[in-house]
């Protein structure tokens, strides 16, 4: 069964902790390269793009709008869960598989220790250090960033010791609510990587609060400005690469690490704990009992 999740151009954290988790969370060997058979786990993956011959087993994915839906139930998929309530309904799938995001098993495994005293961190989108200038305005606001495109024991470490994260990643959330590090939500400055937050905040009963966030150069304003829909044309990132946008860019960077300052005073969320608890352990009931069948099947195949 070959592990299938989305792969960049640059790693990305939410994308890569497929590879850090399931090796450890399934039995050895358990995972392969056999694509007639297809484990889709952390990500927002559920797509129509799949070729329609391997069956696929869904294992916390969900549905994030970035391309139409696939027919879950044409014979093809088992959906042991899904990441919330949003995507169930949007497959028509029973609302009892949208237990939560399968990052929320990643309290079931030996972690990294935390790395030190990190104070107040930020984790931007991965796509956001490309059109944006993150390091130099958590420079300037005197606030640690954690770099998605980063190894994930490293990042796991830096948000274990986070006294609050602050986070354009989604599943800088996960992960920091999994681990009960405080974390708060900005609006993404793309607007289209909002949608899916409010799928994963259902699953846990958690009244999310989302905070703006302060484009930090004059390409993210534009992004912003017209909510991504052009965001890929060759037009808009001449825009932001221009010397005529440097001076627009340092005051933006300026203005991005006030804002981050004043986020920092913010209250941070958490979902509650006995929600979180329930979450992970209705997941991780959800794989053993997948994985007690499939040894049961392949006990009786002749």
């Amino acid at each position: 069964m070959k592990l299938t999740y989305f792969r960049g151009h640059v790693p990305n954290f939410g994308d890569e902790l497929n590879t850090f988790m399931w090796p450890r969370l399934l039995p050895q060997g358990f995972l392969d390269e056999d694509d007639s058979e297809l484990f889709l786990g952390i990500g927002s993956i559920l797509w129509e793009h799949y070729p329609k011959e391997p069956r696929k087993y869904v294992f916390g994915s969900g549905y994030g709008g970035y391309a139409p839906a696939p027919d879950v139930h044409d014979g093809m998929w088992d959906v042991i869960f899904v990441r919330g309530p949003r995507t169930a309904a949007r497959l028509d799938l029973p609302l009892s598989k949208g237990i939560c995001d399968s990052a929320v098993l990643i309290r079931k495994l030996d972690l990294p220790p935390a790395g030190g005293d990190i104070g107040i961190a930020f984790m931007p989108h991965y796509h956001s250090f490309t059109r944006g200038h993150w390091p130099e305005a958590c420079a300037e606001a005197g606030i640690r960033l954690i770099d998605p495109r980063d190894d994930v024991e490293e990042i796991i470490s830096k948000i274990r010791g986070a006294r609050m994260l602050i986070t354009e990643a989604m599943h800088g959330a996960i992960v920091a609510d999994a681990l009960r590090t405080p974390w708060l939500a900005v609006r993404p400055i793309h607007a289209q990587n909002a949608a899916k937050w409010s799928d994963w905040a259902e699953s846990l009963e958690l009244d999310l609060s989302r905070h703006p966030l302060q484009p930090s150069s004059l390409l993210e304003a534009y992004v912003s400005a017209t909510k991504g829909r052009r965001y890929y044309g060759g037009r808009a990132k001449q825009l932001g690469r221009s010397t005529l946008a440097r001076p627009a860019n340092k005051v933006l960077t300026l203005l991005a690490a006030r804002h981050l300052r004043k986020l920092s005073r913010c209250e941070p969320q958490l979902s509650r704990d006995d929600r979180i608890n329930d979450a992970c352990e209705r997941a991780h009931q959800a794989v053993e009992e997948f994985l007690r069948s499939r040894a049961s099947v392949m006990e009786h195949r002749p």
